[in-house]
């Protein structure tokens, strides 16, 4: 028994080591480092309390860009997952070319958010772009706007940039949709229920724990979506864009306070552990059914 549990902790020990390394190390020190007053240019760090929390808790950009991800994460695990469920049931009735559609309709999950952002930059130029260009083209000239810079346009228009694209959740829904006993579904049919019963009262009461689990996917996609609104608009026009990652960041480069950036960071952190304790409850995701 103790050769066994010798070699359990040896086999064991660069799992822990990496955990330690990669997470449990540095999230020790961007918590411990948000009750200090450390910034780059400084020699000296002091320990501040919860100063940092105080000024983050009074900061209108620090609301504005909480309220932000919080509707984000909203869309995101709402419609944006109902429109991936709604793909894969439809894709689980193998209409012709079905897997055609697959593919074609995970193309745009794999491109990256880099080359995202910029496709969508020219589509919304307000001199070239597509969506502009087809506006004049149809006689809607003046409906023709900088979508990505103006107040009223700007927070639907990123909000574009990954919205219809719901391929990995549209996958994974499909992937279990496709596991499900098919002789339940005919069992429905032979009761006489339709195509529509069927898929809300079998198909998505046994596909609501993978469901759960894209919503979690989805809520932390955007608690670090970063890189596509940085490029779009950079938080702006003003900070009617700016979601916690992209203050975190203006923190961070504009005043090099890396303690106050981590307090930003911390507060990221304890929102995706409320959200996704907050799904799993709702949702049942990590009990089982027996």
């Amino acid at each position: 028994m103790r050769v066994k549990k010798r070699w359990f902790f040896i086999f064991l020990s660069p799992t822990v080591i990496l955990f330690l390394l990669i997470y449990a190390i540095p999230l020790g020190v961007v918590l411990g480092s948000s009750l200090t007053d450390y910034r780059l240019m400084s020699r000296e760090v002091h320990f501040t309390g919860l100063a940092n929390y105080f000024r983050m808790l009074t900061d209108p950009d620090f609301y504005t860009a909480l309220k932000n991800t919080f509707v984000w994460i909203l869309i995101h695990c709402i419609a944006h997952v109902a429109l991936g469920v709604f793909i894969a049931l439809l894709l689980y009735k193998k209409p012709k070319g079905w897997k055609v559609i697959r593919t074609a309709y995970m193309v745009p999950n794999i491109i990256s958010n880099a080359a995202m952002g910029m496709i969508f930059v020219n589509i919304f130029n307000p001199q070239f772009g597509v969506l502009n260009s087809i506006l004049r083209l149809i006689g809607l000239e003046g409906l023709t706007t900088n979508w990505l810079m103006n107040p009223l346009t700007a927070f639907p228009s990123v909000t574009m940039t990954w919205f219809l694209f719901a391929g990995y959740t549209a996958t994974i829904v499909l992937a279990q949709a496709i596991s499900i006993d098919e002789s339940m579904l005919e069992a429905a049919k032979v009761d006489g229920a339709n195509n529509f019963q069927i898929d809300c009262f079998i198909m998505l009461p046994l596909l609501k724990k993978i469901i759960g689990t894209t919503m979690v996917m989805a809520a932390t996609y955007m608690l670090q979506m970063f890189d596509l609104i940085y490029i779009t608009t950079n938080g702006g026009p003003g900070k009617m864009t700016t979601n916690l990652p992209l203050l975190l960041y203006g923190v961070y480069k504009s005043e090099y306070h890396y303690a106050y950036a981590n307090t930003i960071g911390v507060c990221i952190i304890v929102i995706g552990a409320i959200a996704m304790t907050l799904i799993n409850k709702s949702l049942k995701v990590n009990e089982n059914d027996y």
